[in-house]
């Protein structure tokens, strides 16, 4: 899918448009039970109001990586969960803090290649950069997908707590509609 903003439109407009259209081409294109629930999500940062989305080689990443180096931005995701006719769409963000990374670290990182297909060029669970050093707000967020808020829209899913024990060593105490939740942004040794 084309995810340019459209002329005239905030960050937030482009990525629900873009979160519904997933969701509107899952619905069309997929062979499945019309009454199955559809999920589509669409995850990005934002610094300074400003959206950074994968960067399109690899000096954009390099350049996203020192923007946010030693900074707080938001990791927004807009969720749309389509199911039995009816829609409902959250927003979930959460503020994260990069560590100041040095840019040796950001060569290294960018000859992996993992930027280059990651909103703001960075995945806060990569084994060896872990450029973040701390998240304010749902940690699975940040990784792509809000397990808790897509478990409170379907309640038949799993509990995701055990995902933030197994990633990030303890379980999310994330209470909807909160920023209560911090945790250190490092992953766990050995994942």
């Amino acid at each position: 899918m084309d995810e340019s903003a459209l002329p005239g439109e905030s960050p937030l407009q482009t990525q629900q448009r873009i979160t519904r259209q997933k969701a509107q081409h899952a619905r069309c294109t997929l062979p499945f039970d019309a009454n199955a629930a559809v999920i589509a999500c669409d995850t990005t940062v934002l610094l300074d109001g400003v959206m950074l989305n994968k960067p399109a080689d690899a000096d954009e990443a390099r350049h996203m990586l020192r923007l946010l180096r030693g900074r707080v931005h938001q990791v927004q995701s807009t969720l749309v969960v389509r199911c039995d006719g009816a829609e409902v769409l959250d927003v979930v963000v959460s503020d994260v803090r990069m560590r100041a990374y040095s840019d040796a670290e950001i060569e290294a990182y960018v000859a992996t290649g993992d930027p280059l297909d990651k909103a703001g060029s960075y995945a806060v669970q990569h084994p060896l950069f872990q450029p973040v050093e701390r998240i304010y707000g749902c940690p699975l967020n940040v990784i792509g997908l809000p397990l808790c808020m897509l478990r409170a829209r379907l309640p038949f899913l799993g509990d995701p707590a055990s995902v933030c024990v197994r990633l990030f060593g303890r379980p999310c105490p994330l209470v909807l509609g909160t920023r209560e939740h911090e945790v250190d942004g490092r992953m766990r040794e050995g994942l």
